[in-house]
Formats: C-alpha cells, sequence, structure tokens
C-alpha cells in the first residue's frame, strides 16, 4: 500500500514493472490500472483522488501472458468441494466479469488442475468459510499463483451448476444448516462436454465508448454456450450474445509489436479456414515474414479506402484487434468503435482470436443437433 507518490515509487522500484494498481476505498475492479513504466505511475498517482495514509492505493506485482483460472467451492469448514475449475479465454489483466471462461479447461496442465484443487481446499478450510467461496488464480512459469479469495458466492455460481449438473446454491445453503460434505455424498465428476460462458457488454449502447478489455468490469451480463466440443460452445456463446462469428469472409488483424508472435496462431487458422486476411502495414510485414498471406490495409489518415470505410463497405467481416499501447503514435480505437457503430464482430486479445478460429472451424462442419440439458447431464460420469 502507498499513501504518498514517494511511497508508490519505492514500492515500484521493490517488486517491479508491469505493475497492477488500484485505489484501497473501491470495491471490484473500479479505477484499476495496469502500470508500465513510472510515467504511467506517476500520472495514475497525480490523478488519485485523495491519497492519504486513510486512503492509500494498492500495488501489485502484474502478472504478464498468465492463464487466469478461477474455482468455485462449497467448503463446510473443514473440507471443500469443487465441481469444476474454470479456465479463462483471455489471459490475466482482463477482469474476470468480462473475460470468457470455459469448463473444464482446455490447456491447463492436470498437475496445475490439482494444485488449484488442494490450495482452494486449504484456504477454506484455513479461513473457516462455511458456504461459497471463489478463488481465482494465475498459471505462470509453470507456477500457480493465488490472485485473491472471496468468501462469498460468485457470479459464475449458476454457470459452474449448470455445466456440472450440481445444485451449488441449495448445497451451500444445506451447509451453512448444519450439514457436512461428507453428509451430502458429492463427489467429483468427469464433464464430458463443454460450457463457455461469455459476457454481454453496453457498447453499442455507447458507441464513443472505446469496447477495450481491461481490469476494470465493463460488461453488463452474461451468456453460457454448451456442446461436446470446445470450439462450438464458444461459437453458441458468440452467438447467444448476438455478434455470431462468421463461417466465411475477411478478417481484419492489426495487433501491437508485443502481440505479433502470439497472432501467428490465429491467423494461420483463418488462413487454413479460407478467409481473406486483410493487415495493417507492420502486420502485414510481419506475417508475411512467416509464410501467411495477407492483403495491406490503410489506416485512418493515410488515404483511401481506409480501415472505416472497408468496414462501412461491410468489406470486413471479423475484426482482430489489440490495442498498440502508449508506444505507438496512432490511436487505433477508432477500429474498435467502427466496429461498434457498424455490427462488425470485433475480437481484442490473441487467445480469443484462436478460440474463435476453433469455433467456426467446429461450425463449418456442420450445425449441431439441439441436446437438452438433461443430454448432457446423463453424460456426466
Amino acid at each position: 500500500m502507498a499513501s504518498t507518490q514517494e511511497e508508490a515509487l519505492e514500492i515500484a522500484g521493490e517488486i517491479g514493472y508491469p505493475l497492477m494498481v488500484r485505489p484501497s476505498y473501491v470495491l471490484g475492479g473500479r479505477a484499476m490500472e495496469i502500470i508500465l513504466d513510472e510515467e504511467m505511475l506517476l500520472h495514475y498517482v497525480a490523478a488519485a483522488v485523495e491519497v492519504s495514509p486513510e486512503r492509500p492505493i494498492l500495488i501489485d506485482k502484474f502478472l504478464e501472458n498468465a492463464i487466469e483460472a478461477e474455482a468455485d467451492a462449497i467448503s463446510d469448514g473443514t473440507d471443500a468441494f469443487v465441481p469444476a475449475v474454470m479456465e479463462h479465454i483471455e489471459l490475466a489483466g482482463v477482469h474476470s466479469g468480462d473475460s470468457a471462461c470455459v469448463i473444464p479447461p482446455i490447456s491447463i496442465a492436470q498437475k496445475h488442475i490439482k494444485t488449484i484443487n488442494e490450495y482452494t481446499r486449504k484456504i477454506a478450510k484455513e479461513l473457516n468459510v462455511v458456504g461459497l467461496l471463489n478463488i481465482q488464480y494465475a498459471i505462470v512459469d509453470d507456477t500457480v499463483y493465488i490472485l485473491e479469495a472471496n468468501p462469498r458466492a460468485s457470479r459464475t455460481v449458476p454457470i459452474v451448476s449448470k455445466v456440472c449438473n450440481i445444485s451449488m446454491a441449495r448445497v451451500a445453503t444445506q451447509i451453512m444448516l448444519g450439514k457436512k460434505l461428507s453428509e451430502l455424498g458429492i463427489e467429483a465428476r468427469s464433464i464430458r462436454h463443454y460450457g463457455v460462458k461469455e459476457a454481454v457488454f453496453p457498447f453499442n449502447m455507447l458507441p464513443e465508448v472505446d469496447p477495450l478489455l481491461g481490469p476494470e468490469m465493463r460488461s453488463t451480463g452474461e451468456v453460457l454456450g454448451l456442446s461436446g466440443s470446445f470450439g462450438m460452445a464458444y461459437y453458441k456463446a458468440q452467438e447467444a450474445t448476438r455478434m455470431p462469428l462468421p463461417v466465411e469472409g475477411t478478417v481484419l488483424i492489426t495487433v501491437a509489436d508485443k502481440d505479433k508472435p502470439s497472432a501467428l496462431e490465429p491467423a494461420r487458422l483463418f488462413q487454413e479456414l479460407n478467409f481473406k486476411i486483410r493487415a495493417t502495414n507492420g502486420t502485414h510485414d510481419f506475417l508475411t515474414g512467416y509464410g501467411i498471406d495477407s492483403e495491406p490495409i490503410k489506416k485512418l489518415g493515410y488515404g483511401r479506402p481506409d480501415i472505416v470505410d472497408e468496414i462501412k463497405n461491410e468489406k470486413i467481416q471479423l475484426i482482430i484487434n489489440t490495442p498498440s499501447g502508449k508506444e505507438s503514435k496512432d490511436d487505433d480505437s477508432y477500429i474498435r468503435k467502427a466496429a461498434i457503430k457498424f455490427n462488425v464482430p470485433y475480437i481484442t486479445t490473441t487467445s480469443a482470436a484462436v478460440a474463435a478460429a476453433r469455433g467456426i472451424a467446429d461450425r463449418r462442419k456442420g450445425q449441431q443437433k439441439v441436446r437438452s440439458l438433461q443430454d448432457y447431464h446423463a453424460g456426466i460420469r
């Protein structure tokens, strides 16, 4: 915690950039920012309202390129049960309420899932939690880190309950009324289908707001897609948000320098799906160097037709745009705002771009037969 500018700089020197900072006196992810250097930190402290010993700011080390996961648990004070670990599609740094999530995890090693279950049980027992508990984790460099533990119901409890066929609220209520987990006969089971939670955003009502995801929560709802494959579950979740992914056409790829290496996989997948790829000059040159065909497209202010023209004229069916950040002389928020204005699906992280490509590939195989929730639950063993 820092109460002054000097304390903030001293803490930053100790733990190193990048940092995650937020005021101690607000709840949730409000006013939370990722700080990359001293200049950004000084600006944040100057902008923070009434920083004082009574109202300090909280400073954490930000884990870059970390997979985020969370566990909703039911605890009776001596033991805890985790129906499933939920993996976030977007990397750590996007608020958990805004990130797409999948049950069961698709890329987390089994040893890390085991660690998450163990940590969750130990924390629930040590804190003597009776009822529901949500713990958020980050996995980076083969290590599981605990981000925060909340001894309360999370917004994901209904999602986990529906995917895993366990009424967590009902069981937690029984526990709070005196039952023990051992009396209720609850045991871990294998989930043979996939559930993808996706956030719903209000940006179509706010045309001048940059729809960029970050540590501050911006979603106003969520939906769930279920399928026997991850890709199809993701596709169905996007469809439920009323922003369905295209199955053919042209994809615009324009990503920040730091994201170019991770953009290779989704670019290759879209090339294999026979999508036409348009890219801004830097991204085009990078993709060309790795044997991926793309056609250059002009940024706003660099000639016509530009990106906005092509979006407006329905020449772009999907946009993959990661923020250029403070190092860029160009503000690329106009791309995301144009996507909202002209109702074109847009993606702001490369991890979500991979998920989208997998979803489109699965949808190309044909529309699945409608299955009831009971049918999905019958496959749980």
